[in-house]
């Protein structure tokens, strides 16, 4: 699965691969600019969630109560 993501995001030119020949041969990943690009959104997305974290615990605890009442 992480293999399938890293080859999207590549193709999607947000990360770019580099092989070196070795035993074992090493794959290194790293952000192009596009991808650097992407980096205050997603401090920004980890933030909200971080301050609304054990809001959203207590609305999936109210969903589930509701629907195991419920049937």
């Amino acid at each position: 699965m992480l293999t399938s993501t890293l080859r999207s995001l590549e193709r999607d030119g947000l990360v770019s691969r580099h092989v070196t020949v070795s035993v074992p041969v090493r794959t290194d990943y790293e952000l192009t600019p596009r991808g650097r690009s992407l980096l205050l959104v997603i401090f920004e997305m980890k933030e909200w969630a971080e301050d609304h974290m054990d809001d959203v615990a207590a609305s999936r605890l109210e969903f589930d109560r509701h629907r195991l009442a419920v049937g």
